[in-house]
């Protein structure tokens, strides 16, 4: 059996692992040319966490990353709407890790060179074109470093290659390409000291704003740590086209974000000096795409941001890329027929990322901060008497079933 997957990002190396403990080679194809720790912080919720301890990970993520312990709601006077215990500290059987996407990607890339062997892995390899006779499909790749073309066969193709996906684009050429809110998000992550106990995460704001923070590394020093932040400002309505492809995650400056940073008030950081003192500044517009009605066309299929990309609400984009490997993986695995499993995959992937996609779109978890901006954008004496504690319970909790990562779901695995 032979497996191609195209992209080298997280959804893609998990896929590989996940095949390697079911006893099934793969090979992945990744366009750049090196896989490096870029990037900025990201949650891996229970769910995920136990996906990835199943196949021997955990003690590495322990080295890379921070075990979360609580979740604060504030309004952006820094009031509180709603905490919550979060991992281990929960009830969960494993922990929730905050860690910088980055490291998580270059930890996934050297257990896949370790497990399948540095062949397994190519960089530098471009999808051109892919096609499907006698039961197979050939890949076409431009080789960027060398030059030329490179040609790879396999059983299925699986394109893990993220929101920008070659292999999506080829199979549904008009699916109505990136949707934008108009929000945009700048990102950083910068050494502070004493942020909390260094395990809280924090979400404040509401319907046009909004800051997160959440350390995803012991700093360099004892009692300092590598605090992500992230400011997100609706700036128009969503009618004009996202910003293009090459201006994406481009370097901004810090005269950019302060103007919206500065509308926010906390006793837990100082949130402009995180800003200020941040080594880089990062601009990303808030976009997804609209739920396909199928990822599966013969021996081809999609998973991950490549399938289902969604807002960034919630702490799930990275989890439920883990989970559709996990199922993938677990349906390869138990059928012989393949075109069987990438359909028996998609029957139960499909509906659940996107009631997840339009939940998100309405806010997420986060809805709760954006009701109690609705009604209270001043700020309020009584959380209460905005909005009751079993409504705030319900669009929390609600969300977590949902998405696959409520308590009872997690460690009844």
């Amino acid at each position: 059996m032979g497996i191609i997957i195209v992209g080298g990002g997280i959804s893609g190396l998990t896929l590989a692992l996940m095949l390697k403990a079911r006893g099934i080679d793969s090979e992945v194809y990744e366009a750049a040319s090196r896989i490096d720790a870029l990037g900025v912080g990201i949650n891996l919720l229970p769910g995920s966490t136990a996906e990835l301890a199943e196949i021997g990970l955990l003690d590495r993520l322990d080295a890379v990353a921070v075990r979360t312990r609580e979740l604060i709601y504030t309004n952006r006077f820094g009031q509180e709407i709603w905490r919550e215990a979060r991992g281990l500290d929960a009830g969960y059987r494993v922990p929730q890790l905050s860690v910088h996407r980055g490291r998580l990607q270059v930890l996934l890339r050297d257990a896949v060179v370790e497990r399948l062997g540095a062949g397994a892995l190519h960089t530098g390899h471009a999808l051109t074109s892919f096609a499907q006779r006698d039961g197979r499909v050939e890949a076409r790749f431009e080789l960027r470093s060398e030059g030329g073309e490179r040609a790879a066969w396999g059983d299925v193709l699986i394109g893990c290659d993220g929101i920008h996906s070659v292999v999506r684009k080829a199979l549904v050429p008009d699916d109505g390409g990136l949707r934008w809110t108009g929000f945009l998000m700048w990102r950083g992550a910068t050494v502070a000291r004493g942020f909390l106990d260094g395990r809280t995460m924090v979400v404040s704001g509401g319907l046009e704003d909004k800051l997160v923070l959440y350390p995803i590394a012991d700093g360099p020093e004892p009692g300092t740590h590598l605090v992500n932040w992230a400011v997100c400002r609706r700036l128009g309505d969503g009618s004009t086209p996202p910003p293009r492809r090459e201006d994406w995650t481009r370097r901004a400056s810090v005269e950019d974000v302060m103007p919206h940073v500065a509308r926010f008030r906390t006793t837990h950081v100082d949130p402009k000096a995180l800003v200020t003192q941040a080594p880089a500044v990062f601009e990303y517009p808030m976009a997804d795409r609209d739920p396909l009605p199928r990822w599966t066309h013969g021996r081809v299929t999609l998973l991950g941001d490549a399938a289902h990309p969604m807002y960034p609400m919630g702490s799930n984009g990275a989890g439920q890329a883990i989970l559709d490997a996990r199922c993938l993986a677990d349906r390869i695995a138990a059928c012989r027929d393949l075109e069987t499993a990438l359909h028996e995959y998609e029957a139960e992937r499909l509906p659940k990322t996107t009631e997840i996609v339009r939940l998100n779109r309405r806010g997420g978890p986060e809805g709760v901060i954006e009701e109690v901006e609705r009604r209270a954008p001043d700020g309020f004496e009584r959380i209460d008497d905005v909005l009751g504690y079993e409504e705030r319970e319900r669009i929390v909790r609600g969300y977590a079933w949902v998405s696959g990562f409520a308590k009872e779901q997690v460690n009844r695995e």
